[in-house]
């Protein structure tokens, strides 16, 4: 499944330049990946669009979040993200990169996410697809950490 976004990230500028999802499946295809990978990836991206529109919907009276709140966790979102993809999420923003909104809905599309935990590859794919959702580009260092492979890092 995340070979098939990769490939909707690199080929289709924005999220709103991407063809609707049947013609896009008929692309998929037509490239070549395989009909379970295919499905997989457009009931995602599906989740995501539906995911971001409820986003915009802010009831009247609802305040922005706080600078000060915390987010806290429920054990099953603990366990199927796992520390590495937590601690990833929790950098990116306090780093200022990642607002509370989209936190949410990458979280929301990693509970979506096969893998048990999320691969921190996989959760890195899912957070350049929710800029790419909004047509937004992370600045390049964030951009940098998101496509780096760390296997190659020596720490000093």
């Amino acid at each position: 499944m995340f070979e098939v976004l990769v490939f909707v990230y690199e080929n289709y500028w924005r999220g709103d330049a991407c063809p609707e999802l049947a013609q896009l499946g008929r692309k998929l295809s037509a490239v070549g990946f395989e009909e379970e990978d295919i499905e997989q990836a457009l009931h995602w991206l599906d989740g995501l669009n539906l995911t971001a529109q409820a986003s915009a919907v802010r009831p009247p009276n609802a305040l922005p979040q706080s600078t000060h709140s915390l987010r806290v966790y429920s054990a099953e979102e603990q366990d199927h993200l796992g520390a590495q993809c937590l601690g990833f999420v929790s950098f990116l923003e306090s780093s200022g990169v990642l607002p509370a909104f989209m936190r949410e809905i990458v979280i929301d599309r990693a509970m979506a996410a096969p893998g048990h935990p999320v691969a921190i590859d996989d959760l890195k794919i899912i957070v350049m697809m929710v800029y790419w959702r909004f047509g937004e580009e992370p600045d390049s260092l964030v951009l940098d950490e998101l496509c780096d492979d760390t296997e190659g890092r020596l720490a000093h």
